[in-house]
């Protein structure tokens, strides 16, 4: 995303400007909901409490980090890159209030406290998703660029994730939470690498070139269209025989392919500069968990049933960590630099990936559930400390948006 913009449609610069933009509500509440779900979730594994009326609850911790945290993220990002792809105004004002709304009557409606019966609550939860691409499909027609079709597409897709999960609360198909679940990750991992493969690149190049260090960066060829391609076998692989040899063997493709895709983008020549490095990190995560999923399918290494996490708890936090730290300095007339409580902020969630991670060959593996749990909420408790000012209160620099 370009660290400016022009032209929005928002109003001059006032006291809050918490919907001048459609990255600052997103991201607050991609921050707080990452606070709020996982506190919920340790109190869970700590008591062994079960909440009346959500099922499941690995279930709805599952659902939540997908449809709550990352679907914020998602929005925040979509809201923010959409009028800068296509020259479009920016979303704010009346549009984005009412979007943000519907996110957070979805997280109301299935709170661990008090849930709304099952049936009101599917039906607000899922209209966020369909919402958001009513949102932003207009102005991606209006550009013309069709590479952004595919987004609206996995926006799709991952209703039809939720609904699976509702379905199978309802218990009007037994099951189909596993499909919907394999979905759902599936769909967000598509989106990262979609959206990976255009910034953390971009973003190399062109930092690197500002310091006198140009690098040559291949062009989307074959190897990145094999990596996207092996995670769409992977997901309908996934839909066909679940935690089966055919997903295995389509995860170990697509981690050789993400492997090599990461390695064309010189990351090694970004330590010096968190903000960067922190985006090649958290796509290192995908070969890594992929190759994890392959390990437990096909060999039945036990550290492999970790996948999930290194593909969650890496990959997607630490990618929404570090696209949301980054926007919100740039989209605010800040520098785009990470201080050194941003650089905790990455330090600790990657803490929390990896300890989370390795908890299944730990002595005390509920102990390991406590530490990654601990520093995940440390790192985001930090990004809301850092940034829930800046994404509130009207831009450094005096500018609208």
């Amino acid at each position: 995303m370009s660290a400016r913009f022009e032209d929005i449609s928002s109003p001059p610069p006032a006291r809050l400007a918490l919907f001048a933009y459609g990255f600052r509500p997103f991201f607050l509440a991609a921050g707080l909901h990452a606070v709020a779900a996982v506190t919920s979730w340790l109190i869970v594994l700590r008591t062994g409490a079960r909440p009346q009326g959500l099922g499941d609850p690995v279930a709805w911790h599952a659902h939540e980090m997908l449809f709550g945290f990352a679907a914020a993220a998602i929005a925040g990002f979509l809201l923010t890159a959409v009028p800068n792809w296509t020259g479009e105004r920016g979303f704010a004002g009346g549009r984005l209030m009412a979007l943000a709304g519907l996110w957070l009557a979805g997280r109301l409606a299935l709170n661990p406290l008090a849930p709304l019966p099952a049936v009101p609550a599917a039906i607000i939860d899922l209209a966020f998703f369909p919402s958001l691409a009513a949102l932003v499909l207009p102005s991606i027609i209006k550009a013309r660029t069709k590479r952004n079709y595919v987004l609206v597409l996995l926006l799709g897709f991952l209703t039809v994730a939720g609904a699976l999960y509702h379905l199978d609360r309802l218990n009007l198909l037994a099951g189909a939470w596993t499909h919907g679940k394999a979905l759902g990750i599936g769909m967000v991992l598509l989106m990262v690498s979609l959206i990976g493969g255009r910034i953390v690149p971009s973003f190399t190049s062109s930092a690197l070139r500002r310091i006198g260090r140009p690098v040559e960066i291949a062009p989307f060829g074959w190897v990145d269209r094999a990596a996207l391609a092996g995670i769409v076998l992977m997901v309908v692989a996934d839909m066909v025989q679940p935690d089966g040899i055919l997903p295995g063997i389509a995860a170990l493709v697509a981690a050789i392919a993400h492997g090599l895709r990461l390695s064309r983008w010189h990351g090694l020549k970004t330590l010096g500069q968190p903000i960067l490095w922190v985006l090649h990190l958290a796509y290192a995560w995908i070969p890594v968990g992929l190759l994890l999923k392959a390990a437990w399918l096909l060999v039945g290494i036990g550290l492999g049933q970790a996948w999930t996490h290194a593909i969650t708890a890496g990959a997607f936090a630490t990618m929404i960590l570090a696209v949301m730290s980054r926007a919100a300095l740039g989209h605010t007339g800040r520098d785009i630099v990470a201080a050194r409580p941003t650089v905790a902020t990455y330090l600790l969630l990657t803490l929390a990936a990896g300890v989370r991670v390795a908890a299944p060959v730990l002595p005390d593996p509920m102990l390991a559930h406590a530490i990654a749990g601990t520093c995940w909420l440390a790192a985001f408790g930090l990004y809301l400390l850092v940034y829930a000012p800046i994404l509130v209160l009207p831009r450094a620099d005096g500018r609208p948006g």
